[in-house]
């Protein structure tokens, strides 16, 4: 009895010990290692990720007290040995060297040292030590190098989470012996390591698995079916795995399946979303955006019992949104923006009761919206624009009381806009519409509001601009393009907008500056472009530290020098006004500029070198001017520039900068209808991101050859969508070498609606560029990125047309003309299947014209002229549009639309002689076929020159005919005006004495 007591004491005791929270059984070996560890690191003084809390968890850690009490420390109860190690966002910066004594706690089965600054540290195999670990997280902890393939002896992992280490990379050998030996893994976090040599057919994942996540990995390889069907896993991500790209979804080949979660987003697959999809009938999680994916939306997709977040953002699916929404729904967010939907929205929209947050913006969505929805009681987020919706916004819209984000913008809608009781609302965009009428007062009780845009609408009426300041945390204004809205800013109300940073008023007619000096503090963006301005720029305005600045489009006739410029401005846009006078010392104080628009003005003087030198600088436009000099002669070597014009200045005679290849982010470069005199910069292939390169109209001269730069390497022009070097004085070959590096005509994508722009913060810029298409000179207002154009004309290149140039696929602008071309048109031009102009006219182009440029369906404009073309005009297709203008100065061409018609003799139509002419005063150009001599563009024979030729002639001619009377017929003379034809005639003569048996003497 008694040794049952003593046992029953000594369980009893150890029992206590165990539950007890303050038992003091930390090992002295562990306490001495930990310490060790915890000096081997310094604490950084502020968390760099998005942790929780603030502080080190290694703050409690001091020697001569209990390490099983130390925050992130866990120790077993009996021996004491430290079983649990989590250090997670604990600040620690250093490195973890293979002689750490972190790899001494030979008993831990957890350890976490992730979000933390282990910089340079390797994956040491001795991780492999820790054999006891059932779960491992080192996430976002800066680890790098091979992983080694130690950590597969970690058979009893449970959980490990090695992600948002980008320089930790996988080899496949140790990713397979991991999968063998971890048969009991439940969740492998890898996303963002580098798992680019395996291959995801290799993957043979464990049945065990319910988390995998390997986003951003650089899986290559096809997915397998089976890859849905795992018994076990419940979530999956193979998010941002490009490599991935170009298949299409795995089906699911099972019934039914335990997936919850699936996000497979921005992997390029391609193809329709399988109906096997209705087999995730577990699935509350589906993201597919940012793909390939075509055909319509299934109708079953929309079902899944439990589905209740769906992005499909980003595709290319089209057809109707499928009118199956059950009432059982349990949708929370649902995005199908950017893609090609079609229709109106469907009635049973009204059944997504749970909806949160709505987003079919950017389709082709038509018609009214419904007027029919009851529900929405928790929608916080409706986004609708850019679509092709009519008719008047329906009261629902506007009365939702968990309303915070409504954007209708970019639509039809037309009507007045109906009172507004969403005063939970705090963004509300309808710009970019129809609407009429006053603006309702209602908005003003808005009071939750932080942003309003009405702007680009038919809006009237007068407006006490005061009223806006009730709305006391409005931060951007914008009423801009409402011709018939006006806005009263005389009041003798003091208010103030406490918190508007952005107010843009364009377009709306002013004819004053508003006073707001006082009434704005934290005002940083003002747009009052397009207005009826005139004069000065008050001084307010200079007092106000703005960082964006729009007057653009006025009748400003003040000087440059009066202007202030502050050092917070980064964005100036003073183009269209009447602005004289030079550049003064003092735009250099604004040292953030970024973008500085002063085109379209009356500026005069040089360039300032301070404008060159900036860093900050992206966008330099100063066309349209009256400058003069020369470039700057330096280009800061971290030069930011990104789009530079200068277009119709006088800038004089002199070489281009070299030291403009040190601004590599430049994309657009327009030096054209200037004076610079210089040889074609090929060290501009360096720059890779160059677009548009517009030189036209100078004075430059040479050959355009491909010319290696100073480090001996070939770059070429990759990204090149627009090539102007037309009005020079350019010769040799067409420059074949570049044509062949073109790569961005050949491959750019013709999406119409992008524009090659820069942004910054509220505020767009939009290059505009002059060229010649379609047989006229067009300014576009914003450069399109599909409007692919090369203009070589009006130089005095030779040769043949190279045959690469039908390489270039997605080429709309072709124009050759006035040059010494030759040889015949390539075969090849015909695949330019994208080109709506092509003008090779005033060269010496021989053959016929090929059948194959009947392929060409948007050919608009063709220009054949002024050859020498011969034989039969193609027929058919485009060719039946074109008038004789296309062919005229071709004389040997026939058939419609010329009214000679084609002979079966080929000898009728061949190429008659040519003679030279010259044309427009830009070098000596070959004239089409012609009988008579003709005298054009100031170059020719005058009479006088004529005249003594021609009696210089008959000296001569008469001189001769006496010696021969007097002489016979001297060899000399002979040998000088027929010798070769007359030994021919002796030849034949000798050889018919012979048959006849006489003696040649």
């Amino acid at each position: 009895m008694e040794s049952w007591m003593w046992c029953f004491l000594l369980c009893s005791h150890l029992l206590i010990l165990y539950f007890s929270p303050s038992h003091s059984l930390c090992h002295p070996h562990d306490t001495s290692v930990l310490l060790h560890f915890k000096n081997s690191f310094t604490i950084y003084p502020y968390n760099y990720y998005d942790c929780h809390h603030g502080y080190s968890k290694m703050a409690t850690w001091e020697n001569g007290t209990d390490c099983c009490s130390w925050t992130g420390v866990t120790c077993h109860p009996i021996s004491g040995h430290v079983t649990e190690l989590d250090l997670s966002c604990s600040r620690l910066y250093g490195k973890i060297h293979p002689n750490s004594t972190l790899f001494h706690l030979s008993h831990l089965h957890s350890l976490n040292l992730a979000f933390n600054y282990f910089t340079e540290s390797q994956l040491s195999s001795l991780f492999g030590g820790f054999v006891s670990l059932t779960h491992l997280n080192l996430s976002h902890s800066e680890f790098e190098g091979d992983i080694s393939s130690q950590i597969s002896h970690l058979s009893k992992l449970v959980s490990l989470d090695l992600s948002g280490n980008d320089l930790l990379e996988w080899k496949e050998d140790t990713w397979k012996r991991l999968l063998q030996n971890a048969t009991v893994l439940r969740v492998l976090v890898l996303d963002g390591t580098d798992m680019s040599s395996i291959s995801i057919r290799t993957l043979n994942m464990s049945s065990s698995l319910v988390t995998l996540s390997l986003g951003q990995t650089w899986l290559g390889g096809n997915l397998t079916d089976d890859i849905l069907c795992l018994p076990n896993l419940q979530h999956l991500s193979l998010s941002d795995n490009r490599d991935l790209g170009g298949q299409k979804l795995p089906e699911v080949s099972c019934r039914t399946t335990s997936l919850d979660f699936l996000d497979l987003s921005h992997c390029g697959f391609q193809g329709s979303i399988p109906p096997s999809f209705f087999n995730l009938i577990h699935l509350t999680f589906l993201d597919l955006s940012v793909n390939n994916l075509n055909g319509s939306i299934p109708s079953s997709l929309l079902t899944l019992p439990r589905l209740s977040f769906m992005n499909l953002e980003a595709n290319h699916l089209s057809g109707q949104i499928p009118n199956v929404f059950p009432q059982s729904n349990n949708f929370h967010e649902l995005d199908l923006r950017h893609n090609k939907i079609e229709g109106e929205l469907p009635s049973t929209l009204s059944n997504l009761q749970h909806l949160i947050h709505l987003d079919l913006s950017h389709n082709k969505l038509e018609g009214p919206l419904p007027n029919n929805i009851t529900g929405f009681s928790n929608l916080t987020s409706l986004s609708l624009y850019g679509n092709l919706l009519n008719g008047t916004i329906p009261s629902w819209c506007l009365s939702l009381s968990s309303l915070v984000d409504l954007d209708l913008s970019g639509n039809q809608l037309s009507g007045h806009i109906s009172a507004i009781s969403s005063y939970s609302m705090e963004r509300l965009s309808l710009s970019h519409n129809k609407l009429q009428g006053n603006i309702p007062e209602s908005i003003f009780s808005l009071l939750n509001l932080t942003y309003l845009d009405l702007s680009s609408n038919n809006l009237s009426g007068s407006v006490k601009f005061h009223r806006f300041s009730k709305l006391k945390n409005l931060g951007r204004l914008h009423l801009s393009q409402n011709d018939q809205l006006s806005l009263n800013f005389k009041s003798n109300v003091n208010y103030s907008f406490s918190h508007l940073f952005s107010l843009d008023l364009s377009s709306t007619g002013l004819t004053e500056f508003p006073k707001l000096l006082g009434k704005v503090p934290s005002l940083e963006s003002l747009f009052l472009s397009n207005n009826k301005l005139k004069g000065r720029v008050p001084n307010w305005l200079h007092e106000i530290s703005l960082s964006e600045l729009d007057l653009s489009h006025n009748r400003l006739n003040q000087s440059l020098d009066q202007f202030s410029w502050n050092k917070q401005l980064g964005y100036l846009d003073l183009s269209f006004n009447s602005i004289t006078d030079g550049f003064s010392s003092s735009i250099c104080n604004a040292s953030a500029i970024q973008i500085l628009n002063l085109s379209h003005n009356k500026l005069t003087g040089t360039i300032p070198q301070c404008l060159a030198n900036s860093s900050s600088l992206q966008v330099l436009d100063l066309q349209l001017n009256k400058l003069h000099g020369t470039l700057p002669n330096t280009f800061a070597q971290d030069c930011g520039l990104r789009i530079l014009d200068l277009n119709g200045n006088q800038l004089l005679e002199g070489f281009l900068p070299e030291s403009l290849s040190n601004c590599f982010d430049l994309e657009v470069l327009d030096l054209g209808n200037n004076q610079i005199k210089d040889v074609f910069p090929h060290w501009l292939q360096t720059l890779a991101d160059l677009k548009v390169l517009v030189l036209r109209a100078n004075k430059l001269y040479g050959p355009i050859a491909g010319s290696k730069t100073k480090h001996g390497t070939k770059h070429g022009f990759p990204s090149l969508v627009i090539f102007d070097v037309s009005s020079n004085n350019f010769s040799g070959p067409i420059p074949k070498a570049y044509i062949e590096t073109f790569e961005a005509m050949n491959n750019v994508a013709l999406h119409a609606w992008q524009y090659m722009e820069v942004i910054l913060n509220s505020s767009d810029y939009a290059d505009s560029v002059t060229l010649t298409t379609k047989a006229i000179t067009m300014t576009m207002d914003r450069i399109r990125n599909d409007f692919v154009s090369i203009d070589l004309s009006q130089n005095r290149f030779e040769g043949e047309i190279p045959s690469v140039i039908g390489e270039l696929h997605s080429l709309r602008g072709l124009n050759l003309s006035h040059n010494r071309l030759i040889g015949p048109i390539p075969q090849s031009v015909g695949n330019l299947r994208n080109l709506e102009s092509l003008d090779l006219s005033s060269n010496m182009l021989t053959g016929g014209i090929p059948t194959e440029l009947i392929n060409l369906n948007f050919l608009e404009v063709l220009n054949l002229s002024n050859n020498n073309l011969v034989g039969e005009i193609p027929q058919g297709k485009q060719f039946s549009t074109f008038s004789n203008d296309s062919y005229e100065g071709n004389s040997g061409l026939c058939g419609l639309p010329l009214t000679i018609k084609c002979s079966k003799d080929p000898e009728q139509h061949s190429p008659p002689s040519t003679t030279f002419r010259r044309e427009g005063g830009f070098g000596e150009q070959h004239s089409p076929p012609s009988t008579t001599l003709r005298r054009e563009g100031g170059f020719g024979f005058g009479w006088k020159p004529v005249a003594i030729g021609y009696g210089c002639g008959m000296v001569f001619g008469v001189g001769m005919g006496c010696c021969v009377l007097l002489m016979g017929k001297p060899q000399w003379l002979v040998r000088m005006v027929g010798g070769q034809l007359n030994k021919k005639v002796i030849r034949k003569t000798r050889m018919t004495s012979n048959e006849n048996g006489s003696i040649m003497n």
